[in-house]
């Protein structure tokens, strides 16, 4: 009995035509038609190794980062750094927003205020401040990821804004996006 119902189970789901002929909402297309943003250090290349400067074995300074593609319509930028590879769940090591759409890279070592005098602002991270943080893992090599988004708008947000709060206001206004990804093992 049970072997006949799995069989004809298998059957429906084969032949009851599952497609999702839904015509594609505004976002749905949108995602699709987001431009990459090329994400680029002069301190390290893509899945390379962050050098110790950068991290909390030695200086603890943010890591130069340049970008390129910004699509024309551009009003902000947005700036995610995160670590999916720590024990507890992905960690936060920087948030900032309302970059300026002519910038187009910032230096290395930006200070870990919560207002720059460009307008862009800088929330908490998992270390509980704002700025950067860097690369401290417990054990192992870890990915981080330093992620750019254009926005189609500036955001109006606390600077005690996470990236959860960050992302949530992200949503719908992000334009063109891109990743640079570096790696870090303690010594």
């Amino acid at each position: 009995m049970h072997r006949t119902f799995y069989i004809l189970l298998m059957l429906a789901i084969l032949f009851c035509g599952c497609e999702n002929k839904e015509e594609p909402d505004e976002s749905t297309e949108r995602k699709a038609s987001k431009m990459t943003i090329e994400v680029t250090s002069q301190a390290f290349e893509q899945g390379g190794m962050i050098p110790s400067k950068y991290t909390a074995d030695g200086q603890n300074i943010s890591p130069p980062l340049k970008w390129e593609g910004l699509p024309d319509g551009t009003r902000s930028i947005a700036l995610i750094s995160d670590d999916p590879d720590a024990p507890m769940g992905t960690w936060v090591h920087w948030v900032m927003w309302n970059i300026p759409p002519d910038v187009k890279e910032l230096p290395e070592n930006v200070p870990p205020d919560k207002d720059l005098p460009d307008g862009s602002r800088q929330g908490i991270t998992d270390f509980g401040r704002p700025g950067y943080g860097g690369p401290s893992p417990p054990s192992g090599t870890h990915r981080y990821y330093f992620k750019i988004c254009a926005l189609d708008t500036n955001l109006d947000l606390p600077s005690s804004t996470a990236k959860a709060d960050l992302v949530k206001a992200m949503e719908g206004h992000i334009v063109a996006e891109g990743q640079l990804m570096g790696k870090y093992k303690r010594r």
